[in-house]
């Protein structure tokens, strides 16, 4: 019987292999619009597929982003100044990549750009701090995919969403984690949706690399600036050394970045290229083996594993597991 499955789950593999090396054919006639290449992710995409040839329409925010990649790329590469939050930059970015597509059609889109500060205890932060996020990373998605679709579909192409592990696992407060279970929400219906169109949508899940969107500089001076403007009772309730050890563990996450973008970026173009893509692709051995492991774990067990590694507020209450014959599982407060 183990004999009979293990042939099985080969033959599985084997198969998927095959079908995962067909490429897409005449690469070269097809353009890909990407967002966010002033750095990160968006930028060795976009160089990555410029070398192979492909006809990239790179977004960047800044003049300066845009005229540093283009001194590293080909002829082929154009790019475009956009800002994701803006519904008339929206609707500029959506003409320029018209004039340039023409009848061909926009074969891929890549929604990759997005920010992941302020992160801190929710109730540390206001509206304006969930709405600074959601507005490029969520509510920009959508209006760019949006602008783009009618474009993507006559390609008959490709929309690739990058979402992240924390749109699987919930890990800290404010509007990055929210934002990106918003991204697979909206991927997986598109993807049902798109799919009468022969338009494929796929799904990438970064774990933690090293790149502008992780500077622990960046979430360290975040961080603080929401404990400054804290109400004095939230300072009482979570008291200083909450916050000094809360910046101690930003400071150490930067030990577990990965430095190779590739590992992502490879994931992206196989989106963009293979005949037979994956509907998700998680990207990082902490995605594989620690967050996406956690994602299907029991609520209780996740809770336990993260409370176990956080820092503890000054005025926590004290609680302890126990079993209940109805429940199973459960956490009782000690008085």
């Amino acid at each position: 019987m183990w004999l009979y499955l293990a042939v099985l789950v080969g033959l599985y593999y084997l198969l998927r292999w095959y079908r995962e090396r067909q490429v897409v054919s005449n690469l070269r006639d097809k353009y890909v619009f990407i967002t966010g290449c002033d750095s990160g992710f968006g930028n060795q995409l976009a160089r990555q597929l410029d070398l192979r040839g492909l006809r990239v329409l790179a977004a960047c925010l800044t003049e300066k982003g845009a005229e540093q990649l283009k001194d590293r790329t080909s002829d082929r590469l154009q790019t475009v100044i956009l800002d994701v939050t803006k519904t008339e930059s929206i609707a500029a970015a959506t003409q320029w990549v018209k004039e340039r597509t023409g009848d061909r059609g926009l074969w891929g889109l890549v929604n990759n750009a997005g920010i992941a500060v302020p992160v801190a205890p929710n109730e540390w932060l206001t509206k304006q701090d969930f709405m600074k996020i959601l507005n490029v990373n969520l509510l920009g998605v959508i209006e760019v995919t949006l602008s783009l679709l009618p474009l993507v579909r006559k390609a008959r192409g490709r929309v690739v969403n990058v979402s992240s592990v924390m749109g699987r696992v919930c890990l800290f407060g404010g509007g990055y984690c929210i934002s990106k279970y918003g991204v697979e929400a909206f991927s997986d219906s598109l993807r049902r949706e798109l799919s009468h169109f022969g338009v494929k949508v796929a799904i990438i899940e970064p774990g933690f690399f090293k790149t502008t969107v992780t500077s622990t500089k960046v979430h360290s001076q975040e961080f603080q600036e929401a404990w400054d403007r804290a109400s004095p009772e939230i300072k009482e309730i979570y008291g200083e050394k909450y916050l000094a050890s809360c910046m101690k563990s930003i400071k150490l996450l930067k030990k577990s970045y990965t430095e190779d973008l590739s590992l992502v970026t490879d994931c992206m173009e196989h989106a963009l290229t293979a005949c037979h893509p994956r509907t998700r692709y998680s990207a990082g051995w902490d995605a594989k083996l620690f967050y996406l492991p956690m994602s299907y774990m029991p609520a209780f067990l996740v809770d336990a594993m993260i409370d176990w590694r956080s820092p503890k507020p000054a005025k926590v209450v004290l609680w302890s597991w126990s079993v209940s014959p109805s429940h199973g599982m459960e956490r009782t407060w000690k008085k």
